[in-house]
């Protein structure tokens, strides 16, 4: 979700091809198929964590929030099934203005996915200049989903070969399945004309980065705040701009070079428009948006992701809505988050984003955040006592 705009520590890694990006560049599949094949293990009592009262009232606010969807989704994880968070989603009001930590002493037991060993980055949402209607210094477009984005295989694909969700695309005019517009042809207008459009952004740059984030706000000189989240990308491949500086020698410390930094990358494209330009365009994905009324920025779980409570988790290994301890050489992210979203760079056990809200101060905990240590699940005790005897036999 979005970087604070370039501060999140997953984004940077992802620009400067030090890592995925989130919500956008795929990712390859792990060989295991989720959380129960990986291994599960009863962790430590919630006694012995040094959990905050105050930590513990947040989540549980994020967590009754995860509810209703939690109650309705199946776990791909394999840790938990529908029925067992029941009793837990029940009794969660009635505890949150009591005795919030004593609620996930009495309803969840901790458990360990794989070794436990977690990595953990930060994301937070951004906030760029932007406008409703396109007026002069704020031209560029912030689209919708198109309608002829679609999934389908190209007629070259074998049937034997058609495994998986089929690759997105467009119909062309002589009726064959085609990749969609990359982001220099979008630039260039192929989008023009259509009723996309939700806003413009006043700085392409700016947009550019908060495509990679995958969400954010735009303000308006009105004061009029447009919150924007992701709604789907046009399949096209991602390309690391950070990755091809490098490659170009154009980091170092000598004068004429940039810092290999978000800001060092920042740098360079303000100060070579026309190159920085064609960099960006060498990236051909491109994200489009749906503008979110309410509160937000949506995970997702499809409801609002919330500072220092939120965590983007791999579905496969951990339950959508299902607490997580953290135990990091960040102390900052350490204690109790929900799991409420998911993203591209996400993948595999243990591996989290954290969600530091918005302002300034987000983006410096978010940029800066690159954490490692321990995690754990924690799963209804009728879902523990039946990976245990799992693990038993």
């Amino acid at each position: 979700m979005n970087w604070r705009r370039w501060q999140s520590a997953s984004a940077i890694l992802c620009v400067l091809a030090l890592a995925s990006c989130a919500r956008i560049m795929p990712a390859p599949q792990p060989p295991i198929e989720n959380a129960a094949a990986l291994g599960v293990a009863i962790g430590p009592a919630l006694v012995e964590l040094r959990l905050a009262q105050e930590d513990a009232s947040a989540a549980l606010a994020s967590f009754i929030e995860s509810c209703p969807k939690l109650l309705a989704r199946d776990d791909q994880s394999g840790l938990t099934q529908r029925a067992d968070w029941q009793d837990a989603c029940d009794a969660a009001p009635a505890w949150s203005a009591t005795d919030p930590l004593g609620f996930f002493y009495s309803y969840l037991t901790p458990v360990r996915v794989g070794d436990s060993a977690a990595f953990a980055t930060g994301y937070f949402e951004p906030a760029i200049a932007g406008c409703r209607v396109r007026q002069s210094g704020c031209e560029t477009p912030v689209y919708a989903m198109p309608p002829d984005l679609v999934r389908a295989w190209p007629d070259e694909v074998p049937e034997s070969e058609r495994e998986g969700q089929p690759p997105l695309g467009r119909i062309a005019a002589d009726g064959r399945f085609v990749p969609y517009y990359e982001r220099a042809e979008i630039e260039a207008g192929a989008l023009v004309g259509r009723g996309l459009e939700i806003a413009y952004a006043s700085d392409p740059i700016e947009l550019f980065f908060l495509q990679i984030q995958g969400s954010g706000k735009i303000i308006a000189p009105d004061g009029e705040t447009i919150r924007i989240g992701y709604a789907g990308q046009n399949g096209r491949e991602y390309v690391s701009i950070g990755g091809v500086m490098r490659e170009r020698e154009l980091f170092g410390d000598e004068p004429g070079k940039y810092a290999p930094s978000m800001q060092g990358i920042v740098q360079y494209l303000r100060e070579n428009s026309e190159d920085g330009a064609a960099l960006m365009r060498l990236n051909k994905s491109w994200v489009f948006f749906r503008e979110l009324i309410g509160e937000g920025p949506l995970g997702a779980l499809e409801v609002p992701v919330r500072r220092e409570s939120s965590v983007a988790v791999d579905p496969r290994f951990v339950p959508l809505g299902a607490p997580v301890w953290l135990d990091l050489d960040r102390n900052e992210a350490d204690g109790l988050w929900i799991a409420q979203d998911t993203g591209g760079a996400i993948k595999g056990a243990n591996r989290f984003d954290t969600f530091w809200g918005a302002g300034e101060d987000a983006g410096e905990i978010a940029g800066g955040m690159s954490g490692r240590g321990q995690a754990l699940v924690l799963v209804p005790k009728a879902s523990a006592e039946r990976l245990n005897l799992a693990n038993a036999e």
